[in-house]
């Protein structure tokens, strides 16, 4: 004779409990500030001044060459408008819903947070890994920034960028009749 089988109902497990929203918003200042440690090495990897990737010039590859000075600004310049743009269409999407200007807010203020990460990043990396600055010129003609405006760079560009497809976005829809 065969048993009966018997079918036991399935325990529902409980669903696991939303992140609150605060924390997903959160994520908005906390990434961009990370990656500030990223910015920060590739602009000491790419600089002239730094190991000179870009360039490959010998001439700039001194830090206390003042040939090098706009290109390094120049340098770090680009990846803090890269970083911005790529930002500003990251946020595209999520530029709907009660707490849109939370969002925003937060995603320039870790775009201002990561522009100085970066750069301090960047001279770090060349204190650990570069040449001894010469104690005879002073402190100004190491690997440093010269142009402080470049920080806030990254905070314009994804303010720029979210204003333009934020616009895109107004004029692409059909008017309602």
């Amino acid at each position: 004779m065969t048993e009966p089988t018997v079918h036991v109902p399935a325990v529902a497990e409980p669903a696991p409990a939303p992140r609150p929203r605060r924390f997903r918003e959160a994520r908005w200042l906390v990434l961009p500030a990370a990656s500030g440690v990223l910015l920060g090495a590739l602009w000491w990897l790419l600089a002239p001044g730094g190991l000179n990737l870009v360039s490959g010039n010998p001439e700039l590859a001194d830090a206390a060459n003042p040939g090098s000075w706009l290109p390094r600004d120049l340098v770090l310049a680009a990846l803090m408008l890269v970083a911005g743009c790529f930002t500003g269409v990251m946020l595209d999407g999520k530029l709907q819903g009660p707490s849109v200007g939370r969002r925003l807010a937060f995603a320039l203020v870790g775009g201002a947070v990561g522009g100085v990460i970066a750069w301090l990043v960047g001279l770090l990396a060349a204190q650990l890994f570069g040449p001894a600055p010469d104690p005879a010129l002073g402190p100004g003609f190491g690997f440093t920034l010269r142009s402080y405006a470049v920080l806030v760079l990254w905070p314009a560009a994804t303010s720029f960028i979210t204003f333009v497809l934020a616009l895109f976005g107004v004029l692409s829809k059909k008017p309602v009749k």
